[in-house]
């Protein structure tokens, strides 16, 4: 069992084996073999320690910027919340993981949904969230690891499939899809995008006059805009919390390291990203071929990064302003206060900025990605009270597909209780059944 849990906890090997299976399954030489296989392990731990850089630097910056504009409520946290879920929940949380992602694989293998999703962490948090949810509504031993099962495989095919044409069209490619809890939010930003912006005005093609020249470099402009970010907070922050955030450096120079530290981690994760895709999606066609014809790797979602550097940023700093717009809305609403969580805020509104330019440029990515950070910041403050009744009050999930989830969810089961659920996973079955049958009546497109 602790083998298991260990397993999806490292989505690198995760990876590296789906690459390792595509490369046998492809006939390679033992060298091919080895040298994709470890390359994609490497990989995705060289983007890992990109994405962990970015957020270390985050999560140094999140209470200085809860001191500097004196914010005070619940921080939307995955990981502080799956770690109360897993004190009580451990073994059936690793068990629905496990056998979750079978009915991934056959889900893809026996439907039109294709994606085999691949982002170990994510499994994790709604692997966690399932089984306390169902525990509540009365599924106990193997009911509750078949159903909680059966919910977490949906998820993997259905959420990548929504994200999908936004995902097409910003990467230019259909060799890799979303593996990432937040299809609701990236949804709703492109929409909003496409409707509200013009796709010819790209980010990427933002005038920059000759003497500012130095912003064309994607690099640079990040760690201009975080640096001003980071000092601007931290000089704004109360000076125990910096102090104490600084642990004896001196509070300016740990604004300028910690922005430059973010840099870094940004840099590094496009570099993983490209070293990964390189191998991955080649040893895809082997799966593809053997094991689920025309499967999809659904990645995280800085796989996405380097097709707009510039959006990504602007993502960013547009989701943020709407979390914080409506921080200062919640007050009047009578929810609970919901701190803007910049972790959640910078992976999510970065990857929504690539979308949403890809639908509406920049005017598309700034209303797309306002709207992105306001229903992260709001959509949390619902299912509070689910999970007080857990005994989390104080915790939250920051992604919007692990919310909405658990609020559906959570509100069948409430109101119907297990027949509910039943319900739910018939009609999911009638669904999946129904688009089987529309690909075998429906003639071959090509892409």
């Amino acid at each position: 069992m602790n083998f298991i849990f260990s397993f999806f906890d490292e989505p690198a090997i995760i990876v590296g084996l789906m690459a390792l299976i595509g490369l046998i399954s492809l006939k390679k030489s033992v060298s091919q073999i080895v040298s994709g296989t470890l390359k994609t392990i490497i990989g995705f731990i060289i983007f890992q320690i990109g994405s962990s850089a970015i957020a270390e630097a985050l999560g140094q910056l999140g209470p200085a910027f809860e001191s500097a504009f004196h914010m005070q409520g619940v921080v939307p946290t995955n990981e502080a919340i799956i770690a109360l879920v897993q004190e009580q929940f451990g073994m059936q949380m690793a068990l629905i993981m496990a056998f979750g992602f079978v009915a991934n694989l056959l889900l893809a293998r026996f439907t039109p949904l294709k994606y085999v999703f691949l982002t170990g962490h994510h499994m994790l948090f709604m692997a966690g969230l399932l089984a306390a949810i169902l525990t509540v509504i009365g599924f106990q031993g193997t009911s509750l690891i078949v159903i909680g099962s059966l919910l977490l495989g949906a998820t993997m095919v259905i959420t990548p499939a929504l994200v999908q044409p936004f995902y097409r069209a910003a990467s230019g490619s259909n060799s890799v899809a979303m593996g990432h809890y937040n299809a609701l939010t990236y949804c709703l930003a492109a929409l909003i995008a496409r409707w509200t912006g013009n796709k010819e005005h790209s980010t990427e093609d933002i005038h920059v006059p000759e003497n500012l020249s130095f912003f064309k470099d994607n690099v640079i402009s990040t760690g201009l805009v975080m640096l001003l970010l980071f000092v601007i907070t931290i000089l704004l922050a109360d000076t125990s919390v910096v102090a104490k955030l600084a642990n004896g450096k001196n509070a300016g120079m740990f604004s300028i390291m910690a922005a430059m530290k973010f840099t870094g981690g940004f840099v590094i994760v496009l570099q993983g990203v490209r070293m990964m895709l390189a191998e991955i999606i080649p040893a895809f066609k082997g799966i593809s071929e053997k094991l689920v014809p025309n499967a999809i790797p659904a990645l995280d979602c800085p796989v996405i990064f380097p097709f707009a550097p510039n959006a990504v940023i602007i993502g960013f700093l547009s989701s943020l302003a709407g979390a914080i717009v409506m921080f200062l809305i919640l007050p009047f609403t009578g929810l609970a206060i919901i701190i803007p969580g910049l972790i959640p805020i910078f992976f999510v509104g970065a990857a929504a900025g690539v979308l949403t330019n890809a639908q509406g440029g920049v005017r598309g990515t700034i209303i797309g990605c306002f709207v992105n950070g306001a229903i992260l910041n709001v959509l949390p403050a619902f299912l509070l009270p689910l999970l007080g009744s857990l005994g989390y009050a104080n915790s939250t999930f920051g992604d919007a597909d692990f919310v909405l989830t658990g609020i559906i969810i959570g509100t069948i089961g409430k109101i119907f209780s297990q027949e509910g659920i039943y319900a739910l996973l018939a009609i999911l079955f009638v669904v999946f059944a129904g688009l089987q049958l529309k690909a075998k009546l429906s003639p071959p497109v090509k892409e």
